[in-house]
């Protein structure tokens, strides 16, 4: 009887799109931060969003997640761990900047309150401020919603505008330019009466 010769089948490698997509990440692939944003960005907001409590902060946070791994994709090894697990490490931190940064906001509050409560009001002043403020209230709330946040921290928080982007987690530069356009649109709207161009003036002195 004949032997039959066996003749060994080399294994097929199975595909991997998750490294395969890591690889196109870390290589700085055109596509590639799309493709990762699209595949684990409902796995980021998921976690900001059970961490703190706020729909719109944690749609910010999703935004700054990607930007910063984007950024610093040359410190992702994919020898050393998956994506998504490197990606859940910024979330974290992002969080937890983010949950001290209300911290801060409280306790700038809390400190601007207690300053105005010693502070000896001014009748005609005071008439004035409730002018202004009533002013800036209505035009705040017509601007978009990212230049409506950076001049209420400026306004309301008395934040600096690199106080602001700490807060935010927005690069400077971004902050400015949202400051910068508000404003603008504010004091085409506010100037023309006495309160107006006080309020417009006070809140180029708060964002700068």
């Amino acid at each position: 009887m004949t032997a039959i010769a066996v003749t060994e089948v080399p294994p097929v490698p199975v595909a991997d799109p998750e490294r395969d997509l890591a690889l196109r990440f870390a290589a700085g692939e055109e596509g590639g931060l799309e493709a990762v944003y699209r595949r684990w960005a409902p796995l980021v907001l998921s976690l900001a969003r059970q961490s703190l409590g706020d729909g719109t902060e944690a749609e910010d946070i999703t935004q700054t997640v990607f930007l910063a791994a984007w950024r610093g994709r040359g410190g992702y090894s994919p020898g050393r761990g998956p994506l998504s697990a490197w990606l859940v490490g910024i979330t974290r931190r992002k969080i937890a900047d983010a949950l001290s940064a209300r911290t801060r906001r409280t306790d700038v509050a809390a400190a601007a309150a207690a300053r105005e409560s010693t502070r000896v009001p001014d009748p005609s002043y005071a008439q004035d401020a409730v002018l202004d403020r009533v002013d800036v209230t209505r035009e705040l709330r017509r601007l978009p919603e990212a230049q409506r946040r950076v001049l209420c921290l400026a306004f309301y928080g008395d934040l600096t505008q690199t106080q602001i982007a700490h807060v935010t987690g927005w690069p400077l530069g971004t902050v400015k330019s949202h400051a910068r356009r508000g404003l603008l649109r504010m004091e085409r709207s506010l100037v023309g009466t006495g309160a107006g161009e006080r309020a417009a003036e006070r809140a180029v002195e708060r964002s700068a």
